[in-house]
């Protein structure tokens, strides 16, 4: 065992987690093999074993993170049932005759599959086989159309059923339910702020938007509407019956997962869509995303145990609240540290890592606790566009036709007016924190 100052521990452990990410080594082993080595140097073999098994013990043995499983397999579920193709098609007639209609179409379908699908991966792969083809062969500016693409698919991260809203909950000693709710309202502020961008730089630049022909749009209006009704009725009673047995205290966030995972395998069958071999592929898909997430989870709980015991949280604590500016100063340094790791850390890594360290310190200053964890889960929402470490561009890159030329300078161009629209957003929630408060408020006692 060594003797060194818990100053030296924090500037080592976090040091070593962004030059491990930077040299290319994955975040868990990256995470998992600091935290076994210090604990080890620090503590001995024995303590700092025991002391990991302790908390890989209590991560894997909370009942909340059940719901992580049901989320995942509802959304990939949903993905091969065809739902989302039909609702785009209904909204494509009514928007296209608008300036940037399709653009919007986009940014309001990865909406509506934020509150079904909960994880990004496969709202920006959808919205990019779907969408990115119609806008860029009708002549959109290829930028302005990666950027609708990737904010839209982005929603699924924050809007519930949220996977980053489960995981947060406990580390955070957080009612997920609460969690759920306090997101609705910014998800949706920011995906009307998404579609004034569109609307206003398509009138300003016609040229980045051109309109669909009147012969493509020219539908009645009972078949539009009817068409349009009948897409979103399958979305409508499935986010009811998952987000409403929360809301009304009928449900935990877990046993809401399994209905909704029945209810997307319900809704392949009624499509048509449904066979075991899309069962089986979703059961794989869901082990292997569960997987990652779990395995980040332990490596990174492991982590913080050694970080905490060591002291670093100590430091971490006093070095931040010891800043100048008061309440609102600090503040503004922790959101801006949470910025700056979205652009070299995993989003599950700033949730494991960051949050039982910063957590104290939010309450410290005299936050409120809901306020405060959704701030920082909209502040990660930048995370997913900034490079490079930027899941919506990746997956955008992969998923996009290489016929169509979008290349990833096009897809980052395209997202900087969206993190500029985010940190507009996070200063209106500052402004306006009941945008967050209001709607967990109204929950009826129960499953919160």
């Amino acid at each position: 065992m060594i003797d060194i100052s818990p100053e030296l521990v924090t500037a080592i452990m976090m040091g070593g987690i962004l030059v491990g990410v930077l040299l290319g080594y994955p975040l868990a082993i990256v995470v998992g093999g600091i935290g076994i080595v210090m604990g080890i140097l620090l503590f001995g073999i024995d303590i700092s074993l025991e002391l990991i098994y302790q908390r890989l013990f209590r991560l894997i043995n909370n009942y909340i993170l059940l719901a992580v499983p049901g989320f995942i397999f509802m959304g990939i579920m949903l993905g091969y049932s065809g739902i989302t193709e039909r609702m785009f098609s209904s909204l494509y007639v009514w928007l296209a005759g608008f300036r940037g209609g399709l653009a919007i179409t986009t940014v309001l379908l990865g909406t509506i599959l934020a509150a079904c699908v909960g994880i990004i991966g496969a709202s920006v792969t959808a919205l990019a086989i779907i969408a990115l083809p119609e806008m860029v062969k009708r002549g959109y500016n290829k930028a302005f159309a990666s950027g609708a693409v990737c904010a839209g698919g982005t929603l699924g991260i924050l809007i519930p059923p949220s996977i980053m809203l489960v995981v947060y909950g406990p580390m955070a000693s957080l009612s997920v339910g609460k969690l759920f709710f306090g997101a609705f309202l910014p998800g949706f502020m920011l995906s009307a702020m998404y579609c004034t961008y569109i609307t206003i730089h398509s009138l300003i630049k016609p040229k980045i938007a051109p309109g669909v022909p009147v012969e493509e749009r020219a539908v009645p209006w009972l078949k539009k509407t009817t068409d349009l009704v009948t897409s979103m009725l399958p979305p409508a009673v499935l986010i009811l019956a998952v987000l409403g047995s929360i809301f009304f205290g009928v449900a935990a966030p877990t046993e809401a997962a399994a209905v909704g995972a029945l209810a997307a395998t319900l809704l392949a069958v009624a499509y048509r869509k449904f066979s075991f071999k899309i069962l089986k592929d979703t059961a794989l898909e869901t082990v292997k995303v569960t997987g990652m997430v779990l395995l980040i989870g332990a490596t990174a709980y492991a982590f913080v145990g050694i970080f905490i015991r060591a002291g670093g949280g100590d430091i971490v604590e006093q070095t931040i609240l010891g800043a100048p500016g008061g309440k609102w100063g600090i503040f503004a340094i922790i959101m801006f540290i949470v910025f700056l790791l979205g652009y070299f850390i995993d989003w599950l890594g700033i949730l494991f890592i960051v949050v039982p360290i910063i957590t104290p310190v939010g309450a410290a200053l005299g936050f409120d606790p809901l306020w405060f964890a959704m701030m920082i889960c909209v502040n990660l929402q930048t995370s997913f566009l900034t490079p490079p470490f930027a899941y919506a561009i990746f997956y955008l890159r992969g998923a996009a036709d290489p016929s169509l030329g979008v290349e990833t300078g096009h897809i980052i161009r395209g997202v900087i007016p969206y993190v500029l629209l985010i940190l507009i957003g996070l200063m209106l929630l500052i402004r306006f924190p009941q945008i967050i408060l209001w709607l967990p408020g109204q929950m009826i006692t129960g499953f919160k």
